[in-house]
């Protein structure tokens, strides 16, 4: 069964940065539109970024949550069939379990599933 993969999580200091990357755990099946999401303890899940599908040679429309607006970037190859989450100047605030949730189309079919990665924590220390 396919799955969303993802790594690149850690922990680092008030200012640093971390990338973080997602693809399907069988290359057959091919990301469409994409969104990174987090959970801190004790909180709901929020939408951090998210890129649309729009081709393979085209990068994508994004949209980011005001919180992350000018430190986060979101990001797709579509060629490696990978999505990213660059996030630079972290704070305290953004620590939390980061998710994957993308839909994906396997090859030489028309379906197309919705899926969510396993999360990646993220620490950011002051």
């Amino acid at each position: 069964q396919v799955q969303l993969v993802e790594s690149g999580g850690g922990m680092v200091q008030a200012g640093g940065s971390l990338t973080l990357s997602c693809t399907t755990s069988l290359s057959r099946y091919k990301l469409r539109d994409a969104g990174w999401y987090r959970q801190a303890p004790g909180k709901q899940r929020e939408v951090v970024a998210s890129i649309s599908y729009r081709g393979l040679n085209y990068p994508g429309e994004t949209v980011y949550a005001d919180s992350v607006k000018g430190r986060f970037t979101v990001s797709r190859d579509n060629s490696k069939n990978m999505v990213y989450l660059q996030m630079n100047a972290l704070k305290p605030e953004d620590t939390g379990v980061y998710y994957c949730n993308a839909q994906a189309v396997r090859m030489f079919s028309s379906s197309i599933s919705d899926y969510w990665g396993q999360g990646t924590q993220v620490t950011v220390s002051s």
